[in-house]
């Protein structure tokens, strides 16, 4: 797993070398049927087939092969990243392991191998095999706590390590604490004479430290609507999950909806990605309504205007960075807010509204806003409306 030389180390991949290998050697067999999926529409242009059928059934085979290319090319991307995945592992110092080890050994813990991993991105990680003498187990948040306290640095368990050490000897990595904490905050209304909302939203957290919230608005309303944007979800949950970053995600899900078909499903996709290491935030729209940014009293309008999903074969997904500091709030809407305030005096303007709430918590900040908003309609509500409020704080 690694080549020490006192205190020399290098960087070893934790893949053998022949696994390494075949996955390169998977990864560039896919990239190879892609280009050859994206190079293959002479094969349909020969056809005997009436004109009309011809052009429809040249068109529906052109679409569903660039959708498999599109996806094989993505899956080649995730398998060299991971093939390429290389991390540094180096040792404890003597007397410092010494005490990580004794200090566990108190607390019922037995520690068999302890060292420190940094990828590429240099972030330094500590990976630990242990497992507890106790049968009701340790929090892996203890830990984190204990090895803080004894190396003087902020850390956390790894969202993807176990919660907790029980009897069998598990692999656990610590991170260090991100330097940004979020705090969310949802309200929603559901349309007159309807029972379900077309809007859904998900909240996803990953290992590199990341947070993407996602909105989704179903065309139409009703069920209907609300089953579009929780396909939507769905699909971009686990595609972020299996690898795929957001924007590519997106990417194959607007492909994907792209079946010509009258109940083909064209939701509109609000992307918000944020890195609590560095505050910096990417907001990615899809046929979605602008969102804002909020830091004390101004407030910036931040959109886009784009189509819904399904609806262009490669829609714009120009990314739009901000950096964000502490206290700012970052609020998603749907349309149905939006569109409530619409034709209305510029007092109602968003913006305008947005800048005179106070409420530091975002739960009561999005209720106060859907609060002014039906206000603004007599209560009437034409649209589903949801909000979406994040605050952001220095975690200190």
């Amino acid at each position: 797993m690694r080549k020490l030389l006192g205190e020399r180390w290098e960087k070893t991949n934790l893949l053998s070398e022949y696994g390494r290998q075949r996955l390169i050697g998977y990864a560039e067999s896919f990239g190879a049927i892609a280009q050859s999926l994206y190079g293959g529409d002479k094969l349909t242009k020969n056809t005997d087939l009436p004109s009309r059928q011809s052009v429809y059934y040249r068109t529906c085979l052109e679409n569903n092969r660039h959708l498999l290319a599109d996806n094989l090319r993505e899956m080649a991307g995730v398998m060299k990243q991971v093939a390429g995945e290389v991390f540094a592992c180096r040792p404890f110092p003597v007397r410092r392991e010494r005490r990580v080890v004794q200090m566990f050994k108190a607390e019922g813990i037995t520690v068999r191998d302890l060292y420190y991993i940094e990828d590429r991105e240099d972030k330094s990680r500590i990976g630990i095999t242990m497992a507890a003498e106790k049968r009701e187990g340790v929090s892996a948040e203890e830990a984190a706590d204990m090895l803080s306290v004894l190396l003087n640095e902020r850390l956390v368990p790894s969202i993807n390590s176990p919660s907790v050490i029980d009897n069998c000897m598990r692999n656990f990595v610590f991170v260090e604490e991100a330097g940004f904490v979020v705090l969310t905050g949802a309200a929603k209304a559901v349309k007159e004479n309807e029972t379900r909302s077309g809007d859904n939203y998900a909240i996803l957290e990953s290992e590199t430290g990341n947070v993407t919230m996602l909105l989704s608005d179903g065309m139409g309303s009703g069920e209907k609507a609300c089953a579009d944007s929780e396909e939507v979800l769905d699909l971009m949950e686990r595609m972020i999950e299996a690898g795929y970053n957001p924007k590519s995600a997106a990417m194959l899900i607007n492909t994907a909806f792209l079946t010509g078909e009258e109940a083909q499903n064209m939701s509109t996709l609000d992307i918000c990605d944020l890195n609590l290491y560095n505050g910096v935030c990417e907001f990615t729209k899809i046929g979605a309504a602008a969102s804002y940014l909020k830091r004390d009293y101004r407030v910036e309008k931040i959109e886009h205007n784009t189509l819904p999903l399904g609806t262009l074969k490669e829609p714009e997904q120009e990314s739009i960075f901000r950096q964000l500091c502490d206290g700012d709030y970052i609020i998603m809407v749907s349309d149905g807010i939006t569109d409530a305030l619409e034709g209305d005096s510029m007092n109602n303007d968003l913006r305008t509204i947005l800048g005179s709430l106070h409420q530091e918590n975002p739960r009561e900040m999005a209720e106060a806003l859907l609060q002014i908003v039906l206000h603004k309609t007599g209560g009437h509500i034409r649209d589903d409306m949801t909000v979406l409020v994040f605050g952001i704080w220095e975690n200190v």
